[in-house]
């Protein structure tokens, strides 16, 4: 639905996104994350015309968004809903009216009976003619959303739309996107730096660094298997302690929940300390990760059992991390 090849941008000589390339599924919820900075709402603007480019191609079902103007680019962006960190509603405005408001301006035929599904399906009907300068952020979110699909479209592009707000909130905002994806089949593209939303939510991810890639692909299986420039990005889930070994051992939902550890201890008859970890859910699945730290005259024994239960495993380098986080 979505593909892009090679995207360059530039602010006068500085570029800001370097050979960017991703392709987005119908129907799938794909993340895009960083840290500030690192080009991922430039990304999400070239993607609907907002942002000229200077290299690269980007196709929205086969057309390239660089070829259209006018009428044609308003059409494009008629078909990509957006949602924003700080809302972009009319506070002055009552709910009914924010959302109706695309529809009016385009001319459509039976806006109340659409607005009215529309606030159904966000939880607000109760709300409609509340002002929403009154309402919660999870409120003014969650018409946000029903704006944007107001006008039917089959792309929605959120651009860091929960980091405004607590975590719970955030829970459930993130809840309604999966409703809404699996419900209307709709795809989504989230820009954010959270990683808790890219695990919760995405089945793919794009992770970017200073405009440039350095990670792709099935968000649990990037998890499992992180490259080291995707470590760098989440370094508090890779913690070391000096001394021994450490490793990180990630488990899929298939061993999750068995002893993996006790057996381990107990087949090489060996002591270990666990360093932390915790139970994560990705998307509808629970992953969980350890990290444990071994004595360095046991490693390649350890090592080996890993090896041949077949477990995701990698030796955490404190020397790295260190040098990583100067």
């Amino acid at each position: 639905m979505i593909t892009i090849e090679k995207l360059q941008k530039f602010y006068g000589a500085r570029q800001v996104l370097h050979d960017i390339s991703m392709h987005v599924k119908e129907g799938e919820i794909f993340g895009i994350v960083g840290h500030s900075g690192a080009g991922k709402s430039t990304v999400l603007r070239c993607m609907n015309g907002l942002e000229p480019y200077q290299g690269g191609k980007v196709l929205v079902n086969g057309v390239e968004v660089s070829s259209l103007d006018g009428i044609r680019l308003r059409t494009l962006q008629r078909g990509m809903g957006m949602i924003f960190q700080n809302f972009n509603l009319m506070m002055r405005k009552n709910v009914f009216d924010n959302v109706a408001f695309p529809l009016r301006l385009w001319g459509e035929e039976g806006i109340d009976a659409r607005v009215n599904e529309l606030l159904d399906l966000v939880g607000l009907t109760n709300r409609a003619r509340q002002r929403v300068q009154s309402l919660s952020g999870g409120q003014k979110q969650r018409v946000g959303i029903a704006r944007a699909l107001a006008l039917n479209p089959p792309i929605l592009l959120c651009d860091e739309a929960t980091s405004a707000l607590d975590p719970k909130t955030t829970m459930s905002i993130l809840d309604l996107l999966d409703d809404i994806n699996r419900s209307l089949r709709l795809t989504i593209v989230m820009v954010t730096h959270q990683m808790e939303v890219v695990k919760r939510l995405c089945h793919s991810l794009l992770m970017l660094d200073r405009g440039k890639m350095v990670a792709m692909g099935n968000t649990a299986e990037l998890f499992l298997s992180p490259t080291r420039e995707m470590r760098k990005m989440v370094t508090d889930e890779f913690a070391v302690i000096p001394g021994g070994v450490n490793i990180r051992l990630m488990f899929p939902k298939a061993i999750s929940l068995d002893c993996v550890i006790t057996r381990m201890a107990r087949s090489l008859d060996i002591d270990f300390s666990i360093v932390g970890g915790k139970l994560e859910r990705y998307l509808d699945d629970v992953f969980g990760f350890l990290i444990i730290n071994v004595p360095k005259e046991q490693k390649e024994r350890v090592f080996d059992y890993l090896e041949r239960e077949h477990l995701y495993w990698q030796e955490l380098d404190l020397m790295e991390e260190e040098a990583d986080n100067e």
